[in-house]
């Protein structure tokens, strides 16, 4: 996705900030109906025919690419069986945005958890929309162990090494981490540090897994 300097923007166009706030009301709305076109399982084409309108203008409008008019909404929402405010959800609804400041990470004691070894939670976010929990997690290893204890969880697992150095295990392979190291892996499978190379040792850990619902 583009990066959009608005204020940088804005100097330049006085119109500019409530154009892109139009563009993004148009995206979200596209994507909401495209949701409910899909959840009835019918095409472009059924709900064309079911609106009048051309599938070319429904792509249009599923795309964000123009703005329906408040006519054209109204034929989709009777055509969809729903309110009209309903094309206005995502737009409108609040989304959490979790800021951990540097050195305010929440410690976490858990099983693995040793002397030397440091687990920070940098965020987390509970019920959402998106259908998904991610935990951010900075991990310091500042002293050597004698054993190493495997992990194995639900979901999937990022790695992206800042420090030091360590081997890996996952499953039956083994990798060398070194800064800038990304390890991605299904967190199914046992996995954990085989040895520590070089200490001291930071990297994230980002565990990504489906939210009940």
């Amino acid at each position: 996705m583009p990066k959009v300097e608005i204020n940088s923007v804005s100097k330049q166009n006085p119109h500019s900030l409530s154009e892109y706030r139009e563009n993004v009301l148009e995206v979200a709305i596209g994507r909401q109906i495209r949701i409910y076109r899909k959840q009835m399982e019918i095409t472009v084409s059924d709900l064309s025919k079911m609106t009048g309108l051309s599938t070319g203008m429904l792509s249009k409008i599923e795309n964000g690419n123009t703005s329906p008019s408040l006519s054209t909404l109204q034929t989709l929402s009777n055509a969809l069986s729903i309110p009209m405010t309903a094309f206005f959800k995502q737009f409108e609804q609040k989304r959490e945005c979790i800021h951990t400041k540097a050195n305010e990470g929440v410690e976490v004691e858990g099983e693995g958890t040793r002397a030397g070894h440091q687990y920070n939670l940098l965020g987390h976010l509970g019920s959402n929309d998106s259908g998904v929990i991610v935990e951010p997690y900075l991990i310091e290893l500042t002293s050597e162990t004698d054993t190493f204890k495997t992990f194995q969880h639900g979901g999937l697992e990022t790695i992206y090494m800042l420090a030091g150095e360590i081997t890996y295990r996952h499953g039956d392979g083994e990798y060398k981490l070194q800064p800038g190291d990304t390890l991605f892996f299904d967190a199914n499978t046992p996995h954990g540090p085989v040895t520590l190379d070089k200490l001291p040792a930071r990297f994230l850990s980002i565990i990504s897994y489906p939210l009940d619902k």
